[in-house]
């Protein structure tokens, strides 16, 4: 029991810290950042449930007021804007890409890319699209999903090598801490 509130609290800090980097400011209001790849290493390490718990966690430490959110917001306020729909999206997809890496045995370093792209992508995308359409409805649906697509994709394929990386790295370095696998 400790073990997992420790592991939940440490990658809601390390999401955190990773929303601080590089803080790419968009005009569409929502900055680009390393989060996601926090969001996706919170699935493919932790899992399903202990991954949306942690993100839940680091949500919960922003809706509070801490300046962890990307762009250094924090409140209420984002829960409420352009980002809203990325930010609820979070747990979802860190859960989607847990019960992935549990579902599919194969290697380890596909299934997670397989899962990064899924959950950290397709399902992150379609909530996050979503608050944006809702957030500016004069655009057309079609209008905003190719904006958010063209300026979004290209980073985000890359963290989703990355946490594929990361996580190959743990599980073979020490496999018993995947614990999206056990």
């Amino acid at each position: 029991m400790e073990r997992n509130v420790t592991l939940i609290a440490l990658f809601a800090a390390l999401i955190a810290a990773l929303s601080t980097v590089p803080q790419i400011h968009l005009p569409l209001g929502i900055p680009i950042t390393a989060q996601s790849l926090g969001i996706m290493l919170c699935g493919t390490v932790l899992g399903a449930r202990r991954g949306a718990l942690a993100v839940l966690l680091y949500l919960a430490v922003a809706a509070m007021g801490l300046p962890i959110l990307a762009g250094g917001r924090g409140g209420l306020a984002p829960f409420v804007g352009p980002s809203a729909g990325f930010l609820l999206g979070f747990p979802v997809a860190a859960f989607v890409i847990g019960a992935i890496m549990r579902a599919w045995k194969g290697q380890v370093l596909l299934v997670s890319a397989f899962a990064g792209v899924i959950g950290g992508i397709v399902v992150l995308y379609a909530c996050g699209i979503f608050g944006l359409w809702l957030y500016s409805p004069e655009e057309t649906a079609m209008a905003t999903i190719a904006a958010s697509m063209a300026v979004f994709l290209p980073g985000d394929l890359i963290k989703v090598g990355l946490a594929a990386l990361i996580t190959q790295s743990l599980a073979r370095a020490r496999p018993h801490v995947l614990l999206s696998r056990n």
